[in-house]
This record gives C-alpha cells, structure tokens and sequence, in this order.
C-alpha cells in the first residue's frame, strides 16, 4: 500500500528550539521546503554578523531560507505567495504574521506553543512556566487566526514538572514534543480527521518578553538561602537559564551563576559561576 505524499510546507521560526523540532520533524520524513526566520544579526561583544540557528540547518541541507525584514508587503514575499504551499508551520518565529498570510496555505498556519494554552499566550511561555513554579507544563498546536495564542486547540500534550529544571532542558523538552505533535496534527489536517477546539478565552493569562533586568538575584555568598526563599532563587536560576542568566553583586563585582542545585535539605548549592573579567570556575573554587 503506497504512502500518501508528505504535505509541502513552510516553516517559521529561528531559535534553537526550532531547530530542535525541526530535527525531531525530519525523523518522520517531514522536512519543509522553504525556512523561514530572522535576517542575520550582531553576536557577542565584536557584534559578528551571525546567521540565525534555523538558517544554518537549513542551508547544510541545502533547504531555500527566506529572511524579510517585515511581512507587511505582500510584494516583498514572493517566496510565500509563489508557490502554494499545503501549510506554515511557525514555532519561535519571533514576527507578527497579517491575517491574509495565516490563511494563504491550503490548510491555513499552524502554530506550536509551549504551554497548555489557553496559559501563558505571549513570547516568554516555558520560563514563566518555571517562574512561577506550575506542576505542570505543556505544549499546544493550533490553529493561527489574527490574535495572538488565541486560535482553536488542535491539539495539547502535558508534561508534569515535580520541581523546576534548567530553562534548557526544558526548550528541549517541549521542542521536540512540537515536533512529534506538528507531524501528526498535519495528518490530521489533511485527513480531516481533527476537530479544533476553541479555547476558554476568558481564563487565559499573558506572559511578557524577559529582560536582563529580571535576572539579578540578591545572594551573600556566605549564608546561601534555606526553604521557600532558596526554592524561589532556585526557580529564577532555572528560568533564566541560557539566557539572560542570573547573577548577584558581590563586593562591587558581578557575579553570573551557570549552574545550581537545591539539596534534599532544601538548601541553594551554587555549582559554576562566572565571576566578572573572569573564566568560569566551581563554586568551592570562588569561594576559596
């Protein structure tokens, strides 16, 4: 019995996770045949133009990048309205797509979001997650309209935190669960074989872009916290884990922690920190 045709698909996004849930896609045989994401941008403290993590899987396997500035003009998106694609597929992308983009596909634009929305709609939904310390986590695939994280629910898969991890792990995690989701919610589509689930709009809650602001944490390095007050330090250090990282002011130098523990007697242990104008270095090591 011969395989239906995989469907022809765009994918949007730019980070690391895309990338993660594009290897997990292309495990299935489901590889887009265009990528779109970010133009190119200034790295590290040199500003190096560097091309997004998207970009550099697509173009080792040789699939067409499109990079536009703005998807306000429909006459600068040749790529998109040129070919008739059979879906997008967007996860990370980091731009507002207009409507009549969400609905030019045969099959309109699916979106993988990490939370089980209607919770966390907005651009910072795994480390809110872990900010404030949910048992459980998730992620959603719908189907886009207009408004952000607002469309039907194709479908949802939790994931239980019985305490937080590292931000990472956690991308990771729920990265490649998109992937697994996004492949079989396009054989759902195409077979008509899913009912979309509109979301309880009125319990929905919102979560902002995190800034480099959120991460200073206040530490004496000689009497690290106990209990509730080194869980919550514990539960920023796993947020912000990978990006922006937390740190402390300690005698007028930063501090940035790169990884911790609580102990089974409920007390914060600093693993690896980067003291200022220094490499990294063990905890005992700083503190000796």
């Amino acid at each position: 019995m011969s395989q239906s045709p995989k469907p022809t698909f765009a994918f949007f996004g730019t980070p690391d996770i895309a990338v993660t849930a594009l290897d997990e896609m292309a495990t299935f045989g489901y590889v887009p045949a265009l990528v779109v994401c970010n133009p190119d941008a200034p790295v590290g403290r040199k500003h190096i133009m560097t091309p997004p993590p998207a970009k550099v899987w697509a173009e080792a396997r040789g699939i067409p990048v499109f990079q536009p500035t703005s998807l306000k003009n429909r006459a600068d998106l040749t790529p998109l309205t040129d070919t008739q694609f059979d879906f997008f597929v967007v996860l990370a992308y980091g731009k507002i797509m207009p409507e009549w983009l969400i609905n030019l596909p045969t099959y309109g634009t699916i979106n993988a979001h990490p939370s089980l929305l209607p919770k966390f709609r907005g651009a910072s939904p795994i480390r809110s997650t872990l900010l404030h310390d949910l048992s459980v986590c998730g992620v959603s695939i719908i189907q886009m309209d207009k408004d952000l994280d607002h469309g039907p629910i194709l479908a949802q898969q939790a994931v239980a935190l019985a305490e937080p991890i590292p931000g990472l792990e956690l991308d990771t995690t729920l990265a490649r669960i998109s992937g697994d989701l996004l492949v079989e919610v396009t054989q759902k589509l195409t077979a008509g074989t899913v009912t979309p689930i509109e979301q309880d709009h009125a319990t929905a809650t919102f979560c902002g872009k995190i800034t480099k602001d959120m991460a200073e944490l206040t530490i004496d390095p000689d009497h690290l916290p106990t209990g509730e007050a080194a869980l919550a330090t514990y539960r920023k250090i796993c947020a912000f884990d990978g990006w922006p990282e937390t740190f402390f002011i300690h005698n007028g130098k930063r501090i940035k922690i790169k990884s911790a523990r609580l102990t089974e007697a409920g007390v914060l242990e600093l693993l690896r920190v980067v003291p200022e104008g220094k490499k990294e270095m063990g905890w005992q090591q700083f503190v000796a």
